[in-house]
């Protein structure tokens, strides 16, 4: 018993690890049950505007098909406690497809929970996936930043870092709807965008 835990817990040692049992719950449990299984207390979701994903999957029911995706990149912190994924999406058998970006936090206890989910609808899918290897963040950081960090603005904007400051994510949601999500990693010397989401009006 001890060994099959132990086991489970290696085989999610990574966030990509986790997105891909979070999709896989996704068809095994339902689509929103696996949302909230997988979802950080203070977890966010887009719908469109930004809110709590608690308050928005409360009660909520699963579809009769749920929707599948899978990592197509991934960036890690230096200190590997927050991974940004992204990477594509199908709805029922490809009639629709689209991207998603996921913001993980590993938990003190080594296992990973989602803090945001964003994405979008595309007109052909990205081809991305399979075996990935993750990009990690340089750890060679002379002064720790505080550019980019705010706190939720009355639901219109929002951000965080890791902890070690080497991956910053924010996201902006404008009065007409559109917003977008940007992910930028500490390279050695400079600030990169690794993912930068943008989302018409809707």
């Amino acid at each position: 018993m001890i060994a099959a835990l132990l086991l489970a817990a290696a085989a999610l040692s990574t966030a990509v690890d986790a997105e891909r049992a979070f999709a896989a719950d996704a068809q095994k449990l339902g689509q929103w049950t696996a949302f909230r299984k997988w979802a950080n207390a203070n977890a966010i979701m887009f719908v469109p505007q930004a809110g709590s994903a608690h308050e928005f999957l409360k009660g909520k029911a699963d579809p009769p098909v749920a929707v599948f995706w899978w990592p197509g990149r991934s960036y890690v912190s230096c200190d590997g406690g927050t991974t940004v994924n992204t990477g594509p999406w199908v709805r029922q058998w490809g009639k629709s497809v689209g991207y998603f970006t996921t913001v993980w936090g590993r938990r003190t206890d080594g296992s990973w929970q989602w803090l945001l989910d964003h994405g979008d609808a595309l007109d052909e899918p990205r081809p991305e996936g399979g075996d990935i290897k993750a990009r990690q963040a340089s750890c060679d950081m002379p002064v720790k930043p505080l550019i980019r960090m705010h706190v939720a603005n009355n639901g219109k904007s929002g951000g965080g870092r890791s902890d070690d400051g080497t991956l910053v994510w924010d996201w902006h949601v404008r009065s007409d709807g559109s917003r977008t999500v940007e992910v930028i990693l500490w390279n050695g010397s400079d600030w990169e965008s690794v993912v930068k989401d943008s989302v018409k009006a809707q």
